[in-house]
């Protein structure tokens, strides 16, 4: 099976890197061209971080590089520098969750007993001719 890995190319790499952090404490990071080609290439192909293909380095570095620099708002002034705009015109959720019912959740055995509504039982006359 061949994969189709993504690479950023000279020129794309060229207006990338001046918007990345550098010059941070701590150890010292692998490769940041690998690690974005890493990252785009997960955004574009939808699969799972545990998926990435390991020509970019080890998946949890991939996520974790790409979620630090979301919450640093890294990629919003990248895509700021390429694009001239923000992108981000309002923030929206999406939301498909639903709820199952057990085809018995509607009653116990023998179905559902008639009840009197609140009104008529706070009333207290019988509603019968006698």
């Amino acid at each position: 099976m061949m994969k189709h890995l993504y690479w950023l190319n000279d020129a794309e790499w060229e207006r990338i890197a001046p918007w990345l952090p550098s010059g941070r404490r701590g150890a010292h990071r692998v490769d940041d061209r690998r690690v974005v080609s890493g990252i785009i290439h997960m955004l574009k192909t939808g699969a799972r971080w545990r998926d990435c293909p390991a020509e970019y380095g080890p998946y949890t570095t991939i996520y974790n590089r790409f979620n630090r620099w979301s919450r640093q708002g890294v990629w919003e002034d990248v895509f700021y520098a390429l694009t001239g705009s923000s992108g981000v015109v309002s923030t929206t959720a999406v939301d498909s969750t639903h709820v199952k019912a057990h085809r018995s959740a509607s009653g116990g055995k023998g179905g559902t007993l008639p009840r009197l509504s609140d009104a008529h039982a706070a009333d207290g006359r019988p509603r019968f001719m006698r």
